[in-house]
């Protein structure tokens, strides 16, 4: 606990080189999520003046920032990082009409599959008000 403690106070970048856009899009979706929080809290605190409504969410996100940039650079974490996106790289993304056929034929399904269970709600209906009607 206490090197995790030590590891928020210092400005050192864990193997600065190696999974940087991972951590980029992991920070910015962290102080994507305390901006949001820290919205909210204005408009909660919206009536004790501006001095509150606009100090405390300020203050908040600047340190959830700071803490969210220390975390994406303690080691087990980084490391973590790292691997994801080594394995996000021997991914085989598919092509624009790949991507394009796959998806007609997923809406192509999910609609054949509507029309399958709106028949079976019907017939089910159908048959359970001719067994027990009303």
């Amino acid at each position: 606990m206490n090197a995790l403690f030590q590891e928020f106070f210092h400005t050192r970048i864990y193997k600065r080189s190696q999974g940087r856009i991972t951590r980029q899009v992991t920070l910015a979706a962290m102080a994507i999520a305390l901006i949001a929080m820290a919205y909210r809290l204005s408009d909660t605190m919206s009536e004790m003046g501006p001095a509150w409504y606009l100090g405390v969410p300020g203050v908040l996100v600047l340190l959830g920032v700071w803490i969210c940039y220390r975390i994406v650079n303690v080691p087990a974490f980084a490391d973590f990082l790292i691997a994801v996106e080594a394995e996000m790289n021997k991914v085989s993304w598919p092509s624009r009409g790949e991507l394009y056929r796959h998806s007609v034929v997923v809406l192509v399904v999910l609609f054949v599959l509507t029309v399958v269970l709106f028949g079976f709600d019907v017939f089910w209906g159908a048959l359970r008000t001719y067994i027990m009607p009303s």
